[in-house]
């Protein structure tokens, strides 16, 4: 079942029918199977269920959460609706690697991120698709870069949630500089607001574009004078 589209965010309950289908699974697992079976299905089945609405939708935590309540469910009780059998272990611990003491239960926070960072991969690599084209056009077409989620729709809001993820694990490829920022962005192997921190803290726009940069006509243009001696040295 497809969320419907609409020009308004979602509501929890708009989830629902999702988290629905999550705890109708429950009734088809087997009594008989193992922990480590139950795991499988975890991973395998009830983690899998909202992967597709995941790939486009930031889910609410709400929904999160109970889908969660239902993949410890599993883990721990199997299919019965009514059992009340504690839990052998806290869920943070269990979603952690098993090369780090975990069961390697999927965390779904982590997981809906991550499956949102190939939009902004897309975007900022200004690929031949319809929606990036128009919000390049329509919210950056004066040369700035996304920096926050205050531009355009809530779908767009809310992939610019993952913009510091995505900053933190991609490195940059210069072209023609469009879609890069001079400081802060991995180049190279090297982060300029890092390597020239004197000298950034000078900058009059540290969200500055490559490509506004080398088209400067007067470099001095792009700081606070004077400089300090430190500063000029950078």
């Amino acid at each position: 079942m497809g969320l419907p589209l609409c020009l308004t965010k979602p509501t929890v309950a708009d989830f629902w029918p999702l988290v629905n289908k999550v705890e109708g699974r429950l009734t088809s697992i087997s009594s008989f199977l193992s922990e480590v079976g139950r795991l499988q299905m975890t991973n395998a089945v009830l983690t899998a269920l909202p992967t597709y609405t995941m790939c486009t939708f930031l889910l609410p935590k709400t929904v999160i959460k109970q889908i969660d309540k239902f993949k410890k469910h599993c883990l721990w009780r199997g299919s019965d609706i009514n059992s009340k059998k504690p839990s052998k272990a806290a869920w943070k611990l269990v979603s952690l690697p098993k090369d780090c003491g975990g069961l390697g239960a999927l965390n779904l926070y982590i997981q809906n991120e991550s499956l949102l960072l190939k939009h902004l991969h897309k975007f900022f690599n200004k690929m031949d698709i319809p929606w990036v084209q128009l919000i390049w056009t329509y919210h950056f077409s004066n040369g700035s870069l996304p920096i926050s989620s205050n531009k355009g729709s809530f779908w767009w809001k809310d992939i610019l949630k993952t913009l510091n993820s995505f900053k933190g694990m991609a490195t940059a490829t210069i072209q023609d500089g469009s879609t890069c920022f001079f400081w802060i962005d991995l180049c190279n192997g090297r982060l300029l607001s890092v390597q020239f921190p004197e000298l950034c803290s000078f900058a009059k726009d540290i969200n500055t574009s490559v490509h506004s940069v080398f088209n400067s006509e007067d470099i001095t243009d792009l700081f606070h004078l004077p400089l300090l001696s430190q500063a000029f040295s950078q």
